[in-house]
């Protein structure tokens, strides 16, 4: 995805309001332009992947992956968000399945983080096979749970 998406991207995030609630601030078009891009210290731009996921013309999905992070055995998702109307369908961890499938190929396991309290996605994590690590990382705002699925 690129510039030319950040409308269809904001539309699909504004529409999930409790997100934004556990993991601040609010979303907006300039902070989607800015995940775009953002890449952890060390890594390439080439390595990181802002996808979209659509049904005809509409956006229904959003992934931000990183590959070879935070090792080379190791893909990590940073943000995953489904269209609120389209949740609760197993579309998301459809979509998850097939993700982790294709990283099967190159990766042993795939890495994320929820934020802490947001049960929401804890369980749509832990029904897709993730599990915690035991670490949590913490910030100025909130405390993210690290989890792991092998693959």
């Amino acid at each position: 995805m690129d510039d030319s998406d950040v409308p269809a991207v904001l539309e699909l995030c504004s529409g999930n309001p409790r997100y934004y609630r556990y993991c601040p601030p609010p979303v907006s078009g300039e902070g989607i332009r800015r995940d775009m891009r953002v890449i952890p210290d060390g890594k390439d731009i080439k390595d990181k992947f802002y996808l979209g996921f659509w049904d005809g013309g509409a956006l229904i999905a959003v992934l931000d992956l990183i590959l070879a992070f935070p090792d080379e055995r190791t893909a990590f998702i940073g943000f995953f968000m489904m269209r609120a109307d389209m949740q609760g369908k197993g579309i998301g961890s459809k979509l998850v399945s097939e993700i982790c499938a294709a990283l099967k190929e190159s990766f042993s396991y795939v890495r994320l983080g929820y934020v802490q309290g947001n049960e929401q996605s804890k369980h749509f994590w832990l029904k897709n096979g993730f599990v915690p690590t035991g670490t949590v990382t913490k910030t100025e705002s909130y405390d993210i749970v690290v989890m792991q699925r092998e693959l």
